[in-house]
């Protein structure tokens, strides 16, 4: 079916991912229907196919462009040099680019089970790489003997759950403002992490 005279690729294909993510996030992948997500555009359901192959394609576009993003901004983001410094810039990192990417997170994560082999396969691998870009800051405070951790991997895996916890319970206007919780959850991650002979002062 042709596209409706007016549409654009770059303006109605973000409109239309857009549309799959808040849809995905508020009922649930399974329960979303393409003629849904084409009404929430404002199209009919045939013209989806101009923009994406299948439902399965856009849950995969959503979830590769979310850890993508991740992964392209933590790689800008400015490291210190010792590893309780990185890891306090690694802490806060999260938690601000996750603040505003709550449908986003929620998609990433709860519907990893909806992914076919390959698509899966792919995702793992980008959060793989994310995940490994924290265990390499606890890694460096072993060596450094700042941390004293039973198992990186396991604490790696830890620490990320509980930083993409906010985002169920966090919402603006709250007690609490964003660099608050920044701070707090700074806190949390420091002292399950920092060995004792490290001397780091409290805050």
């Amino acid at each position: 079916m042709a596209r409706k005279t007016g549409s654009h690729a770059d303006i109605t294909g973000p409109r239309v991912r857009q549309a799959a993510l808040k849809l995905f996030a508020r009922f649930g992948y399974a329960a979303v229907s393409m003629r849904q997500i084409a009404g929430e555009v404002g199209m009919q359901a045939g013209a989806l196919y101009t923009y994406t192959s299948d439902k399965q394609a856009l849950l995969f576009d959503l979830m590769q462009g979310h850890m993508q993003e991740l992964l392209d901004a933590w790689q800008g983001t400015a490291k210190p040099a010792g590893a309780l410094d990185r890891l306090e810039a690694f802490v806060r990192f999260h938690i601000d680019h996750h603040f505003d990417r709550p449908d986003a997170v929620f998609v990433a994560y709860m519907e990893l089970r909806n992914l076919g082999p390959e698509n899966f396969a792919r995702i793992e691998e980008l959060r793989s790489d994310y995940e490994h870009a924290l265990q390499e800051i606890i890694d460096a405070g072993l060596r450094e003997g700042a941390f004293r951790v039973e198992d990186a991997k396991v604490t790696t895996l830890a620490v990320i759950a509980m930083l993409t916890g906010v985002n169920t319970w966090y919402r603006d206007g709250g007690r609490l403002t964003r660099a608050e919780i920044g701070d707090l959850y700074w806190q949390m991650v420091r002292r399950s992490v920092v060995a004792k002979e490290a001397n780091v002062p409290a805050e």
